[in-house]
């Protein structure tokens, strides 16, 4: 008699859940020497200052290098691809923004550069409103006896209802509002869309500072309902000098141009005793000079691929580290974390703290001499901000650390910081380190430059 062959029962296998697929970064693997001798991959936690390049972008930019030339201005093939590249980016920036069809991309440095392109953009007499814990770049172009700084209240509502005070202060006429999309001190996301629906009700337009906030959630001008964006390439994976104004363009085509010389013209004419001008309308109006093709394709092209990857993608994986890293932050003893509206404000990834007697300068040393990782210390260019919420976390030092995530970033990055700020409240500084021009420094430093660098 034959035996009938039972299947076993098995239990099914369990599949650890898959890690969201983002865009690769460009030095992943990078090694970098320590003061102990060793060499160990780069942990690149400053992401809020300057992302890494793309590989996406690098190979774009070599896919161009070839053809590079003259934009606009030549009969050459070469000229003629790099005029299409050019102005094929102002409508991938104008949709990675969710502009208007009708809304002008003019490509600037970056947003620092395009914030200032707006000040002077910006109707005589206008009225300008701005919140004083902004970056300097949204908070010093502003100036005259018409611009009022919002000191920032300690919750969103709080927010919305200054800014509605100051809007029933301002004179009748042009108004402008500056928002800050996600703090670049704290990472806290700002109320844009509560806020521009204040602003609207008293005819103001309003201008989003998105650098800090563009590389980690999408903007949408029409769903936030806002006049202007700036962005920076650098930011946002491509480091090739590059950033952009986007919005309306009115105030734009009346401008004196922002810089003035070639490719601003429509014609110059020799009149004597003057030359005659007529300038050309937005946004060539304030692109004058020889133009940063490649820094405007590298821009377009992180734009394309952080769009193609998905968003869903970039957001789960910060989430995921970022959640890590803030449980891990909060056993260390004597942690400070700074922010405006509250710990349970929503936030990109972006933490900046202190550690009660611990120096923030000599914290981001030990960190990069010793543990090979990378973080920011200071009042990253927003000093009121900073200085203020330190103050009111009772630091008693007037600079703090700043931990930043993005795309290059890896549970071991995470870890290893964890691990790092630990030893040091537990044991201090493995090596001796003194003041140099202002900044701590390893004694007698045995880190090579790289060749490139030192030869």
């Amino acid at each position: 008699m034959s035996l009938a062959v039972i299947p076993a029962q098995t239990t099914p296998a369990v599949t650890a859940p898959t890690a969201p697929v983002v865009p690769a970064v460009v030095g992943a693997h990078t090694t970098v020497p320590l003061v102990t001798g060793e060499r160990v991959t780069y942990a690149n936690l400053d992401h809020g200052a300057s992302a890494p390049c793309l590989a996406a972008v690098r190979d774009a930019v070599d896919e161009l290098l070839p053809y590079y030339a003259s934009v606009h201005r030549g009969a050459g093939f070469a000229s003629q691809v790099c005029t299409k590249v050019y102005e094929q980016a102002r409508d991938v920036v104008r949709k990675f923004v969710g502009a208007h069809a009708t809304d002008v991309v003019v490509f600037t440095r970056n947003s620092t550069d395009a914030l200032n392109l707006l000040a002077r953009s910006v109707p005589k007499g206008a009225s300008v409103v701005t919140f004083d814990t902004d970056h300097h770049a949204a908070l010093l172009p502003w100036r005259g006896p018409r611009v009022t700084r919002i000191a920032t209240p300690e919750t969103p509502q709080g927010a919305i209802g200054a800014l509605e005070e100051a809007l029933g202060r301002t004179p009748e006429g042009a108004r402008l509002v500056v928002l800050t999309g996600a703090s670049n001190v704290t990472g806290e996301l700002w109320p844009v869309r509560e806020l521009a629906a204040v602003a609207r009700r008293f005819g103001a337009r309003i201008a989003l500072d998105a650098a800090q906030l563009a590389p980690h959630r999408p903007v949408d001008i029409q769903a936030l309902d806002v006049d202007y964006v700036v962005l920076s390439a650098h930011k946002l994976y491509a480091p090739y000098g590059s950033g952009a104004l986007v919005g309306r363009a009115d105030w734009l085509h009346v401008a004196e141009p922002y810089l003035v010389g070639g490719g601003a013209t429509k014609h110059v004419v020799d009149w004597g005793d003057h030359l005659g001008v007529g300038w050309a309308p937005a946004p060539e109006r304030h692109e004058a000079g020889s133009p940063n093709v490649v820094g405007v394709h590298a821009f377009a092209s992180a734009c394309q691929s952080i769009t193609q990857h998905g968003w869903d993608a970039v957001i789960a994986h910060e989430t995921e580290l970022f959640t890590r890293l803030r449980a891990g932050l909060n056993t260390l003893p004597g942690f400070r974390e700074l922010s405006i509206f509250g710990a349970a404000q929503e936030r990109v990834g972006v933490v900046s703290f202190t550690l009660d007697g611990q120096d923030p300068g000599l914290v981001a040393t030990v960190l990069s001499a010793e543990h090979g990782i990378g973080v920011r210390d200071g009042a990253f260019c927003a000093h009121i901000a900073t200085r203020r919420l330190l103050g009111q976390a009772g630091s008693g030092t007037d600079r703090a650390v700043r931990i930043s995530l993005g795309l290059g970033t890896t549970a071991e990055h995470i870890d290893r910081v964890l691990d790092a700020l630990r030893d040091l409240v537990a044991h201090g500084p493995g090596w001796k380190y003194e003041i140099v021009d202002g900044r701590w420094a390893p004694v007698n430093d045995p880190r090579p430059l790289p060749p490139f660098v030192a030869g």
